[in-house]
């Protein structure tokens, strides 16, 4: 399962539980997507069952 966060309304602790093989987080794009991105890197490294994906390409500017 793939999160895109944060969303408003949803909790990561919550998804935590579901029952898949993967819990991947990454990061909102959009104006706070700095800020974002460190939040989801907080978290990963809090909670080791979340992994961080990143869509490299917009870090890189290749929209």
């Amino acid at each position: 399962m793939k999160l895109v966060w944060p969303q408003a309304g949803i909790d990561p602790a919550e998804v935590e539980g579901w029952d898949f093989a993967n819990h991947l987080l990454q990061p909102l794009d959009d104006p706070q997507a700095d800020a974002n991105r460190e939040a989801c890197i907080a978290m990963v490294m809090e909670r080791p069952r979340w992994r961080l994906t990143l869509q490299t390409h917009k870090m890189l500017g290749l929209r």
